[in-house]
Formats: C-alpha cells, sequence, structure tokens
C-alpha cells in the first residue's frame, strides 16, 4: 500500500536486544493532505531506511504493509514501511524555470486557428 503526506514529528529511536539479534525500529508521524488530514504512526525496521535524511515538514511517499497480531487476546496492528521517499515538486523543490507566455510560440501576425 502506498500513502502520502507531510512528516510532523519524528519519535525517538528504539533499540534492544531480542532472540535474533539487536533490533531497531524509528517511527515518524505522517499527517495526510485529504480535505479531513488523518494522522498515521508509521514504523521503520532495521537500517533499510535511514530516517535521519527526513525532518518534520518534509512531503513523502511511503511504501507499507499492514500486519495484525494476537498477544493475550488482544489485537494489535503494526504499519511497517517499506520504502520512504521525498517527493519532488513543491515549491522550495522547484528547480525548472517556468514555462513560457502562452504567446511565445506563436509568430507575429499568425492567428491561432488549429489546422484541424
Amino acid at each position: 500500500m502506498d500513502i502520502s503526506g507531510k512528516i510532523i514529528q519524528l519519535l525517538q529511536l528504539q533499540t534492544g536486544q531480542g532472540k535474533n539479534g539487536t533490533w531497531k525500529k524509528q517511527e515518524f508521524i505522517l499527517e495526510t493532505g485529504d480535505t479531513y488530514p488523518k494522522k498515521v504512526c508509521i514504523a521503520v525496521w532495521g537500517d533499510k531506511i535511514n530516517m535521519s535524511s527526513f525532518k518534520p515538514g518534509d512531503q513523502v511517499d511511503v511504501s507499507f504493509d499492514v500486519e495484525s497480531r494476537e498477544f493475550n487476546g488482544r489485537w494489535y496492528t503494526d504499519v511497517k514501511a517499506w520504502k520512504v521517499v521525498a517527493k519532488r515538486g513543491g515549491a522550495a523543490d522547484d528547480s525548472m524555470p517556468p514555462p513560457p507566455p502562452a504567446d511565445f510560440m506563436m509568430p507575429p501576425g499568425s492567428d491561432d486557428d488549429l489546422p484541424f
């Protein structure tokens, strides 16, 4: 699944020791840009994604999986990102010049009738 939005908070990095060795988890809060914005807590496990290159306010596209598990009769759901990409084309990221004015391409004296 995919979701787009703005990172509003990077939570503290968590580490620990499990039966398979050391683990690392970084969570962040993403706010969607919908009419009614939603906030989603997304986790990044291991070293696959370097979250230190992102900061609050960054617009990103996130690919993720949703997984639920049961423990002692209660269900817990995780949203685990497997890809986080910074969005391009925002006002601060514009590297292309603006398009020329509409009359730029027309030779002088020509009318704007289409040949078909």
